[in-house]
């Protein structure tokens, strides 16, 4: 295809896209789930799994394929749309984000990330080595090293966008729930962003690759906290006209995004992590009137387009011996049991209620949007191959499905946790519920 084929072929695709990530969200409403949900397991229904098995040569050409550059011809703009996507959400959930309501829950949050760290990494890394040492899941070029750090950082991460997501569409923002939670979900995706920083390095024998990526992240969120945010409070009063946002204030906002997502892509963090941070040091006012302009095109429009080309990666039917599924009813095993469970206990270790508690660990253990993320830079850079990576799509997918049934089963549908009155009034709240 030229270039305009290309152009005009991916108007069809997105609304190919967009219909079945809207028809699958009906379906999921039923059962409690919500949209972000859906859209993952569309995606996957798009790719080889469902589409390409039912009408292989229709899918073929949807989504054609280059076997001379083993790359999809449209991956040339449907995989930066999907990025842009992804980048314009995550600056939505750190707009979103509550310093203050978490440094209430400071000591609960810690122990259950630490929890929601520590064991789900020793069970997926002691996986890790066995499917190394014992299975061809892991290309040759893969250490034991690597394997160990990669698939212990894939049981560690949580699924923090789709929590967020998950917690404003049960209501739960500004409880302690909710809170200890988005806390808990923050702090393990930094330190699995650290790990994989550790995993690239290793893999590209480079150890101060990593040195580089953690350093420069820790000092791109100083900078961003000291110098950055209070630029911005000190710009935004020429930002606004009539009360509104201005079109230079939103240009300032998206900016910001777009350069904290290329800095942390530069140094090898990914560019989700700029894009949350600089959502983080946004004023209120600037970011109630960005979410509100920005989000319903990028929830409805742009990231779908992730969880499609994330599923066109996705190729089920590579499980098809029953020594596979057995690995992957062992990865399910070491995931729930390392992530729901552990963060459970250390709440309750916390002194927080059982009901609330159980939340805690059920929420947690949700790994959706972040492990697509992670596990695509892995089948990306060659760590793992399509079998692992087919293994994993399944456990963030069953994982995060489990989160909203489980809950209601055993926390309860009506559950609410009235905040004090200092932890109400988020200023994008009621701003936030997708449908």
């Amino acid at each position: 295809m030229n270039n305009l084929q290309l152009a005009v072929h991916f108007f069809l695709q997105i609304a190919v896209i967009l219909l079945a990530c809207r028809v699958v969200g009906l379906i999921a409403r039923r059962f409690g789930q919500p949209q972000v949900v859906a859209e993952m397991i569309a995606g996957v229904l798009l790719g080889p799994s469902l589409f390409g098995w039912l009408a292989p040569e229709l899918q073929a050409q949807l989504f054609p394929w280059d076997p001379t550059q083993k790359t999809r011809d449209t991956q040339s703009y449907l995989f930066p749309a999907s990025q842009l996507g992804l980048a314009l959400y995550m600056f939505v959930v750190g707009m979103e984000f509550r310093v203050d309501i978490v440094r209430r829950h400071f000591k609960s949050s810690l122990a259950v990330s630490l929890a929601g760290i520590v064991t789900p990494f020793a069970l997926g890394g002691g996986l890790g080595w066995a499917l190394h040492t014992w299975t061809d899941l892991f290309p040759e070029r893969t250490g034991a090293f690597e394997a160990v750090l990669f698939l212990g950082a894939s049981m560690s991460i949580t699924a923090f966008p789709m929590l967020a997501r998950i917690i404003h569409f049960k209501g739960l923002a500004g409880t302690r729930m909710g809170t200890v939670a988005i806390g808990a979900g923050a702090l393990d995706d930094a330190a699995a962003w650290c790990l994989l920083a550790l995993v690239l390095a290793s893999f590209d024998d480079n150890l101060m690759y990593a040195a580089a990526n953690i350093g420069g992240g820790a000092a791109f969120v100083l900078v961003m906290l000291l110098l950055v945010r209070p630029l911005l409070h000190w710009l935004s009063r020429w930002l606004f006209d009539k009360g509104s946002l201005t079109d230079t204030g939103l240009v300032v906002a998206l900016s910001t995004m777009s350069l904290g997502a290329w800095f942390t892509d530069l140094i090898g963090l990914h560019a989700v992590f700029g894009a949350f941070v600089a959502g983080a040091v946004m004023p209120r006012s600037v970011a109630r009137d960005t979410i509100a302009r920005i989000q319903p095109l990028t929830v409805t429009l742009l990231l779908p387009l992730f969880f499609t080309y994330s599923g066109l990666n996705t190729k089920i039917g590579l499980l098809n011996t029953p020594f596979l599924w057995l690995i992957c009813g062992a990865v399910m095993v070491a995931a729930v049991a390392g992530k729901g469970v552990a963060c459970w206990l250390a709440a309750r270790a916390t002194g927080v209620p059982q009901r609330e508690a159980l939340g805690i660990g059920i929420l947690m253990n949700a790994r959706g949007l972040m492990e697509l993320i992670i596990i695509n830079i892995g089948l990306q850079r060659g760590i793992i191959g399509p079998g692992l990576f087919a293994t994993l799509v399944i456990m963030a997918v069953v994982t995060t499905l489990m989160a909203s049934p489980i809950f209601d089963r055993l926390v309860g549908k009506g559950f609410t946790n009235t905040p004090a009155p200092e932890e109400s009034g988020s200023a994008t709240d009621g701003a936030t519920a997708r449908p």
